[in-house]
């Protein structure tokens, strides 16, 4: 399938989050106003689930879109007086972990996992690091079909803080557990082969294996390029 076919692909919006191709016209491929629309009835739902000013984390997957459609989610985020913990290039389960270690109120994965290139998605999370459930989810897509949100006032706005340690603090966390055996790990010179296809886990996974004394670790495709 061509590239110019691909971008033709449909929209799609689910309780988990909303996945689509970049490029093409809005509603039917993933541009700026769908990810501004979604990005906002999050915040609206966000909102609505804290007394205090909320706390959103947000990471991403080393796709070429990847750092707009994460300052597109961020600046709406701000704009409805959220403050954002900026993870940058980031995994998965590091995002659901910085949930509750910072005390946010949600979090949000920018990533289409085993999407080709030209996808990109944003995965949606609540305030245990734990994907939103379908009631929540319903009533995301049903806020973005009805639009209508409320943005802050200038004073309101919310605030961005990069953090750029999460990954390593999620490997300490690792380390930490009690069925964790480092020594034995050592022991056992161990040899791995990690592929990490151009994306994150080129420097989560191998920086994981050394930390748990693997003796040997052959890289493969670990440089992020999301090419």
């Amino acid at each position: 399938m061509s590239l110019q076919k691909q971008h033709q692909m449909t929209l799609i919006a689910s309780v988990s989050g909303i996945r689509g191709t970049i490029g093409g016209s809005a509603h039917d491929n993933l541009t700026p106003v769908d990810c501004v629309a979604f990005a906002s009835a999050y915040g609206a739902f966000i909102r609505s689930q804290s007394q205090d000013k909320p706390k959103v984390a947000i990471g991403r997957d080393a796709r070429p879109s990847g750092s707009m459609v994460q300052s597109l989610v961020t600046q709406t985020l701000v704009a409805m007086g959220i403050d954002v913990i900026d993870l940058g290039l980031s995994t998965t389960p590091t995002v659901e972990m910085v949930v509750p270690w910072e005390q946010c109120q949600g979090g949000i994965i920018i990533t289409a996992s085993h999407n080709p290139v030209q996808w990109n998605a944003l995965k949606l999370l609540n305030d245990q690091g734990e994907f939103l459930s379908a009631e929540q989810g319903e009533a995301i897509l049903k806020a973005v079909e009805q639009g209508g949100f409320e943005y802050a006032a200038v004073e309101d706005l919310g605030r961005v803080t990069v953090m750029d340690d999460a990954i390593e603090r999620h490997i300490q966390s690792i380390l930490d557990l009690p069925m964790v055996d480092v020594d034995v790990i050592r022991q056992a010179n161990f040899s791995v082969a990690v592929d990490a296809v151009h994306s994150t886990g080129g420097i989560s996974i191998p920086q994981l294996l050394n930390a748990l004394g693997v003796a040997h670790v052959e890289k493969l495709y670990c440089e992020p390029t999301g090419q």
